[in-house]
């Protein structure tokens, strides 16, 4: 099962958490007997390490932060890869694209410009930690370490406060090129996100929300771009995906159903027969005889 995380923190009691219209900040220690964890987001994060160790995991990249270290995460699904032999605690900055980029727009005055590197589809950016960045964040901390009530003004301005820091900071080059390409972006692009996205089982309603759509304008958007129903298209790729991993890896035939996105065993067998007129099993003898 995949954590909506979003949901996840506004719905439990017992985290340190501030709402806004488009952000959410929330201070979370994860418990030590939980290791690996998968979770989807349909906002960006900025996460700050304030004590322990994690692995971010994404598209098989492996993202190592320790104490003192903040990525920005853009929405979509994720596996994290816990450090059992310390306490983990982090701060957490959830903000919307349209946060983002409402105040790039607002403030045309910075003049922002795309950096000179290659173009980059992705998902995990690490952000460089200055002084300031990590005084702001601790300051943050520790007004919910002292349990005063931050008011929701304060809160907005030290959201912007750290967007400031990002950009300001050349060395932060792959993320400022991100929050530029949010200002000319209406929505969310469909077709990345849907090849990123859909081996992982999410509700039509969850891929909607990450694309930043309604469930019914998400089901028009796509059938016009791709000129079929979401349903056939992301069955369409799971099976073309679990043709490949039969062919191409070691997998057994379960866990080639399960990296595929089909989460019941007899269903993957049943619709891949449809589909190849053989069971995964027959057709990956009978390609390896051939």
């Amino acid at each position: 099962m995949i954590v909506d995380i979003y949901n996840y923190f506004k719905n439990r009691p017992g985290f340190n958490k501030l709402f806004g219209e488009e952000y959410l900040i929330i201070e979370y220690k994860c418990p030590l007997n939980v290791e690996n964890y998968q979770f989807w987001t349909d906002s960006n994060l900025i996460t700050f390490v304030v004590n322990g160790r994690k692995d971010w995991i994404s598209s098989g990249d492996i993202f190592h932060i320790e104490t003192g270290d903040a990525l920005f995460i853009k929405k979509g699904v994720y596996t994290t890869r816990q450090y059992l032999d310390v306490e983990y605690c982090v701060m957490l900055f959830v903000m919307s694209d349209d946060f983002i980029r409402n105040f790039i727009l607002g403030n045309s005055n910075l003049e922002l410009r795309q950096h000179q590197e290659p173009h980059s589809s992705r998902e995990v950016f690490p952000i460089e930690v200055t002084e300031t960045f990590r005084s702001l964040v601790y300051s943050i901390f520790n007004y919910f370490r002292s349990g005063d009530e931050i008011p929701r003004e304060l809160v907005e301005i030290k959201f912007r406060e750290l967007l400031f820091n990002i950009v300001l900071n050349p060395k932060n080059s792959g993320l400022i090129n991100h929050f530029i390409s949010l200002k000319d972006q209406a929505r969310s692009n469909l077709e990345e996100i849907m090849l990123k996205n859909y081996q992982y089982d999410l509700k039509l309603e969850d891929f909607a929300r990450l694309t930043g759509r309604s469930l019914s304008s998400f089901k028009r958007d796509f059938k016009e771009h791709f000129g079929i129903s979401p349903g056939k298209w992301i069955l369409n790729q799971r099976l073309n995906r679990s043709k490949s991993l039969l062919l191409g890896t070691d997998l057994n035939i379960n866990e080639v159903g399960f990296e595929s996105g089909f989460r019941n065993n007899s269903h993957f067998s049943q619709v891949f027969k449809k589909r190849f007129n053989a069971t995964p099993g027959d057709f990956r003898l009978a390609q390896n005889q051939h």
